[in-house]
């Protein structure tokens, strides 16, 4: 029988014996969830007079939000800057793989490339729901081609581009379209950048500064101009120096506007940032921590050569460490404050009544037991969960 018809003819689940993370610490409660949607059990009970068809017994887990990873450029022996026709068949692969690692959305990443390829890969990649088939996409990231020479990184100079001549018009010949972008990388010191920032920003695109030799003052410009991200933070970017602390800065700086976030990606692999340089980051600006994997179509791979967009890498082992902040930050810092930096925390990135109910358990080592998006179970265990013939095997991570 439906658990209340005035209401809705859906089952209500209950998780119990669990730790939910709830206003910004981890609690001994219950959690309900209706329709994809965590209940406010007082409502529940007392005015709908509703109760419980299914529980499931947490056994003691950590009850998280689904983490959000805003910076990911393939896995798996997938690479979203490939200019290959299965691209869409290969975000799909990732999204379903990435359910093993807690990631419910994600926003697939291409780095610097030719026009031609970007007009090829950006229609494919379109957003969708997650589900039993994978993670949701909720946009891309475009990292690139509007960057510094001085600091591109593993970004192909030949490819490097600026929008000094056309302004915005040069961003759109180069993408073709920005229908389904979400957030765009750049270096704040190319010329007419304050213009092309706030066109975006009026698009509703997040824009991020990155692989950039601005100095504060011109990183303090754009984010006047509407930039509230950067690009994994001291990475592709000038050093910290006393004197001009570069986009750095900006985690301190009393010249922004006081009502607009900045947010900052780190890598916290323990190679791409020195812990103790996570440690001062966070202790800075707590708020602004958004954990990304910036994870390539190697991940999940063995070590040998593999690609990142037009060019070969070689992958030798494997690292991964912890640094620096509470249980609570570390998960707050791979889910809330990605929804924030992206504005989907009404829905996203929180256990508040009326979210989304996309959730990961995690054991006391906060190894990945089992992730829920909208309330169904997706993958436990090592294995997907899906119609009789989709399980796949176990693949490990990175």
């Amino acid at each position: 029988m439906p658990s209340n018809k005035s209401v809705s003819d859906a089952p209500i689940t209950k998780f119990k014996n669990c730790c939910i993370l709830k206003d910004h610490r981890l609690q001994r409660e219950d959690l309900w969830v209706r329709e994809g949607k965590i209940l406010n059990p007082e409502k529940l009970f007392f005015d709908e007079k509703g109760f419980t068809d299914i529980e499931v017994d947490c056994e003691g887990s950590i009850v998280a939000p689904g983490f959000i990873d805003t910076q990911i450029n393939g896995g798996y022996g997938f690479d979203f800057s490939s200019a290959a026709a299965s691209v869409r068949h290969g975000v799909s692969c990732v999204a379903k793989k990435l359910l093993s690692t807690g990631v419910t959305s994600f926003c697939p990443t291409l780095i610097t490339s030719p026009p031609s390829v970007y007009h090829q890969i950006i229609p494919q990649i379109e957003v969708q729901e997650g589900g039993l088939g994978g993670a949701g996409v909720l946009g891309l990231h475009l990292e690139g081609p509007f960057i510094s020479r001085e600091k591109k990184g593993a970004h192909p100079e030949e490819h490097l581009r600026t929008f000094e001549r056309h302004g915005f018009q040069d961003v759109l010949d180069t993408y073709g379209q920005l229908d389904n972008a979400l957030i765009v990388t750049l270096a704040p010191e190319l010329e007419r950048s304050d213009e092309v920032i706030h066109k975006l920003v009026s698009r509703g695109i997040r824009v991020s500064l990155g692989h950039s030799v601005a100095d504060l003052s011109q990183a303090e410009a754009a984010v006047w101009h509407g930039a509230t991200f950067i690009t994994h933070l001291f990475n592709a970017m000038l050093p910290f120096h006393h004197r001009d602390p570069g986009i750095v800065g900006l985690l301190t700086s009393d010249r922004i506007p006081s009502r607009r976030p900045v947010f900052y990606g780190m890598i916290a692999d323990g190679i791409h940032t020195n812990p103790a340089a996570l440690r001062i980051a966070y202790r800075a600006h707590p708020q602004g921590l958004v954990l990304v994997s910036d994870a390539i179509m190697a991940m999940g791979l063995p070590s040998g050569r593999h690609t990142l967009g037009q060019q070969e890498i070689i992958i030798d082992g494997a690292n991964a460490y912890v640094a620096g902040c509470s249980v609570e930050a570390a998960l707050e810092a791979a889910s809330l404050h990605p929804a924030q930096l992206l504005g989907i925390q009404d829905a996203k990135g929180t256990l508040d009544y009326g979210s989304d109910a996309d959730l990961v358990l995690l054991d006391q080592e906060l190894n990945v037991r089992g992730t829920y998006i909208a309330g169904e179970l997706v993958w436990k265990d090592g294995a997907c969960t899906g119609r009789p013939g989709d399980q796949e095997a176990d693949v490990p991570v990175l």
